[in-house]
């Protein structure tokens, strides 16, 4: 045996040991290991931390949205089930709506327990804008001799702004008086009313956590929606919320020590990422040096190259995981720092990458405990298993996508949980997982008995085919890795050619060929 190949075997023989078997093999700390527990505390403490946070905006966000609806939406008691809207059927119900919504704004600080004010652009209020849409030219009622009927689809807009200086003054009623001819409805060429306006408002709560508050400005929508002419006007409000600096204000020092605090705890922890990053890359690299090593002596020795499956053994998973999670966490901690000094207000993309990253970190602990053979069962069947899950999972797809298309066209019209396609496919997802059954069945309208028996055919076909044969498939499929694992944890698994290497053996080229391309080799 030459010293090339004694080297090799010494060299092979360390990177596959754990990091408890490299620090007796060598006395040297596992860094790897001690910087991934540091930082597992580390994350999930800022998580927390910015999970207050993003929640105390959340709850701002919805509870105002919540409180426009009653304060500007007239008889306003709660969103239905079907959508954020309420519907009128008469005109005077439109004009009470229409006006009590503008005077509530004229009236704002009169009316409101909330810290709401008018946003101000160059030494103006901004004003409230009424738009209304109308057919250019439409009868008045269905005409009895359809072919003379003049029906032009052209839109017109119309619009009005009302200053909100107005109300503070003078009585509110006086802008309807000197608008009248603008408010008289043609309804029969109504297409839609918008009421909009800007409003601006603080989240105080802030200061309960020693936190910097964040000002909003809120954009107000309300829509009277008549587009269908069915005889239903629905009125919606939408509330776009934009955070944005708060100007001209004096922030005592305890809130700004504690933001500086805040910041420190944040560099800390991107410094820890980053060296996680860096010796993760180091591993990498070095794996891939130590196996073209490999692949370079097997094929000048036994004059063949090494199979798919041994090289996959030097690509660790783990460690392409672990720089993604550092590179979220180090990009999501420089977007917190923005945010927590208020130069951002992305809340939702920080999140999100630090929620993964997170993820990411505690699903990493995993590799840790699969040098373990009790507790490595549970990593080894879902690498086996994955191939022929995915396999499967596309096969049983091609179905799910058919009964997907098919309810949504046949049964949309007819029953809410099918009314789209993201719909349909969350229900019969929860009808796979057998939840919601006879709900499912009971809130068809039985417009039809055609309707209502192709309706029992399709529930009934779906449930049996996806909960009694293709899930039970893929529970057996799962079931038959995880048997064949404890069998090869018992006996003892494939050799393959690295591992045969590593076993001094001198028939390499013979033992096991057949299994350089079985999916079973690819954990």
């Amino acid at each position: 045996m030459t010293s090339e190949e004694n080297n090799l075997k010494a060299d092979l023989r360390f990177f596959f040991m754990s990091p408890c078997e490299k620090y007796r093999a060598r006395c040297q700390l596992p860094w790897k290991l001690c910087l991934q527990l540091l930082k597992i505390v580390l994350v999930t403490t800022q998580l927390v931390l910015f999970g207050l946070s993003n929640h105390l905006v959340a709850s701002f966000k919805e509870e105002n949205s919540l409180a426009f609806k009653h304060l500007f939406l007239k008889g306003f008691q709660g969103a239905r089930e079907d959508g954020n809207s309420f519907a009128v059927y008469n005109r005077q119900d439109v004009y009470d709506s229409m006006f009590y919504a503008i005077n509530q704004y004229l009236q704002l600080h009169n009316v409101t327990v909330g810290n709401y004010g008018y946003v101000q652009d160059e030494n103006n209020l901004t004003a409230l804008t009424v738009c209304k849409q109308l057919y250019v030219k439409s009868p008045p009622v269905p005409s009895e001799n359809v072919n003379r009927s003049i029906i032009d689809s052209r839109i017109e807009t119309d619009c009005l702004n009302i200053e909100p200086f107005i109300a503070t003054n003078k009585v509110s009623e006086k802008w309807e008086m000197s608008n009248s001819s603008f408010f008289i409805l043609e309804f029969y060429r109504l297409v839609q009313i918008e009421i909009s306006f800007r409003l601006k408002g603080i989240d105080l709560q802030a200061f309960q956590y020693n936190e910097l508050p964040d000002c909003y400005e809120f954009l107000i929508t309300i829509t009277f929606d008549n587009t269908v002419h069915s005889g239903i006007i629905k009125i919606f409000l939408d509330s776009d919320a934009a955070i944005q600096e708060c100007n001209d204000w004096d922030i005592s020092d305890s809130l700004s020590k504690s933001s500086h605090y805040i910041l420190i705890f944040d560099v800390f922890i991107m410094l820890i990422c980053l060296m996680s990053l860096i010796l993760c890359t180091r591993s990498i690299i070095l794996a891939i040096s130590l196996q073209k090593r490999f692949a370079s002596f097997f094929l000048r020795k036994y004059n063949f190259n090494v199979c798919l499956s041994d090289r996959l053994e030097f690509l660790n998973g783990w460690y392409i995981m672990i720089i993604i999670s550092d590179t979220m966490t180090i990009t999501g901690s420089i977007m917190k720092m923005e945010i927590t000094v208020k130069n951002l207000t992305t809340y939702d993309i920080c999140s999100i990458l630090l929620g993964t990253s997170t993820l990411f970190v505690w699903v990493g602990v995993i590799r840790y405990l699969g040098y373990f053979q009790k507790y490595n069962v549970l990593i080894l069947t879902m690498g086996v298993a994955f191939p022929k899950v995915l396999r499967f999972c596309c096969c049983a797809g091609i179905i799910y996508l058919g009964y997907t298309f098919c309810g949504w066209i046949v049964l949309g019209p007819y029953h809410a949980k099918f009314e789209n396609l993201s719909t349909v496919a969350e229900c019969l997802f929860s009808l796979v997982n057998g939840d919601d059954m006879f709900a499912t069945f009971a809130e068809l309208q039985e417009k039809s008995n055609l309707l209502w028996l192709f309706s029992r055919l399709y529930l009934y076909s779906f449930i049996s085919l996806f909960i009694y044969m293709i899930l039970s498939l893929f529970i057996a499929l799962i079931q038959d890795t995880y048997e064949t694992i404890k069998k090869y944890q018992e006996h003892g698994f494939p050799q393959t050619d690295l591992y045969t290497f590593l076993n001094d053996s001198t028939e390499i080229p013979n033992i096991s060929r057949r299994w350089c391309d079985d999916d079973r080799l690819l954990i």
